[in-house]
């Protein structure tokens, strides 16, 4: 069977979670998510949220662990797929200062990223079924939650 044809750079990197999956996620943590870490005005999944109109459009340099403080609960994060390591080097950052995130992710278990910020620093459930971002088909890659 031939494998589908990747198109780099191409893809649509800011689907929004699907709703049915940030309830299952609420209920696995026990409370509701308070920031979405990489979002905008029409995909974020919670109140607040950083990205272009949010509190601050660029995440990356914004500390999670002091609005983590201000806000309490968790962080969400379902970063653009086309450049995971940035988003996944500062979740263990701070994630190590106390703030609690919520990363979904390919499932991309041999890549750097997740072997440099992941694996044996987070708590890692792998997602069956797959999730449909686009409310038609499947994400063609196996997903994580860490």
């Amino acid at each position: 069977m031939p494998m589908p044809v990747q198109k780099p750079g191409r893809s649509k990197q800011d689907y929004s979670t699907p709703k049915e999956f940030i309830a299952a996620v609420e209920k696995f943590l026990g409370e509701p998510l308070a920031w979405d870490l990489a979002a905008h005005g029409g995909n974020h999944v919670t109140p607040g949220w950083y990205g272009p109109g949010g509190v601050l459009e660029d995440s990356l340099v914004a500390d999670w662990s002091e609005e983590a403080k201000g806000h309490g609960g968790w962080a969400w994060l379902n970063p653009p797929f086309s450049d995971i390591a940035p988003w996944a080097k500062k979740c263990h950052l701070e994630a190590t200062r106390g703030a609690k995130i919520a990363l979904l992710v390919p499932a991309s278990v041999g890549s750097n990223w997740y072997r440099d910020h992941v694996h044996g620093k987070a708590f890692v459930r792998f997602l069956n079924p797959r999730l449909s971002f686009d409310g038609k088909a499947p994400y063609p890659k196996d997903c994580l939650l860490a």
